[in-house]
């Protein structure tokens, strides 16, 4: 279980003050995959990273009763120092993992060659989300929180991600940022809309499309 109590989060901007989460208080509910739609800079990714604990919010409380991937396609926990492979068993040894299995597993599924073991710093963007998000393949959460991530790389390595999911969910659910129905449909039978700092969780994608569509607040 997931549960938001009373979340607010704001960044200021030149234009004043912006609200991406006003007083939100939601449950997502344990083994339930749901997705979450919402406008450019409505805070979808604010959303996700104070989910996993990257962000904090400035008051209100999350509180975790499942083990919670970091958002999929952030790849901002790096050391940028350290290469591929040392950040691969730094975050092994956290979550008490063999290390030798997770950094085998991730260096296999993120093809990055032998920049698995360069700084991350010589890494670009992308080469960034594809380390994430074979290091989070590499380890076994409840809850995998993504962020566009299946965007990531060619056709070839986007349908090796998709393959990966449609095996963890057999044990595993996902909270998904997409601006593609049909991604979201095709992970979730729930949907949410996050618009004006509210979020609601809709019973099916179907619903949340149509309060989508009309700007509906939560």
């Amino acid at each position: 279980m997931i549960q938001l109590d009373h979340v607010y989060k704001t960044y200021g901007t030149i234009a004043g003050p912006n609200v991406v989460l006003n007083d939100v208080c939601v449950a997502f509910p344990d083994r339930e995959s749901i997705g979450i739609l919402g406008r450019n800079g409505a805070g979808k990714s604010t959303l996700l990273r104070i989910i996993s604990g990257v962000e904090k919010p400035d008051s209100g409380r999350v509180s975790l009763t499942s083990r919670v991937s970091w958002p999929l396609g952030f790849a901002g926990g790096f050391s940028v120092s350290l290469s591929g492979e040392e950040n691969c068993r730094f975050v092994a040894r956290i979550y008490g993992e063999s290390v030798d299995r997770v950094v085998a597993s991730a260096r296999d599924f993120a093809e990055l060659g032998d920049y698995f073991y360069m700084p991350v710093r010589t890494y670009s963007s992308g080469m960034r989300a594809r380390l994430a998000f074979g290091l989070s393949m590499a380890v076994d959460f409840d809850v995998y929180l993504v962020d566009e991530v299946t965007a990531v790389g060619d056709k070839q390595f986007q349908e090796k991600c998709r393959r990966a999911f449609a095996a963890r969910q057999e044990r595993s659910s996902v909270i998904i940022v997409s601006h593609s129905l049909s991604v979201i449909r095709s992970y979730c039978r729930r949907c949410a809309v996050l618009s004006h700092g509210g979020l609601r969780i809709f019973d099916s994608v179907k619903e949340a499309s149509r309060a989508y569509d009309a700007g509906a607040a939560a």
